[in-house]
């Protein structure tokens, strides 16, 4: 099973707001997931992210790949060098 952390959208049309989930590469975008670990919104100014970084030490430490802009959220808060 290979897991990702990666950006599951349920923003309206024009209007994108993003939770950040863990989940099984081989489901859709916006299906199953495994745990919700934080959220994005881009809309604001500055982008409003807030990450539970144990939670995403964690699953990086079983394994999880967080995908490129997942990868650029976690570097902006912190969490991964």
């Amino acid at each position: 099973m290979a897991v990702k952390i990666r950006l599951r959208r349920i923003g309206a049309k024009k209007a994108p707001f993003y939770r950040i989930v863990v989940a099984d590469s081989r489901y859709p975008r916006d299906g199953r997931f495994i745990e919700e670990i934080g959220y994005y919104n881009p809309l604001t100014d500055p982008a409003e992210i807030k990450v539970d970084a144990e939670k995403a030490k964690k699953w990086i430490a079983n394994g999880a790949q967080p995908t490129d802009t997942v990868r650029a959220l976690l570097k902006k808060q912190n969490v991964i060098d």
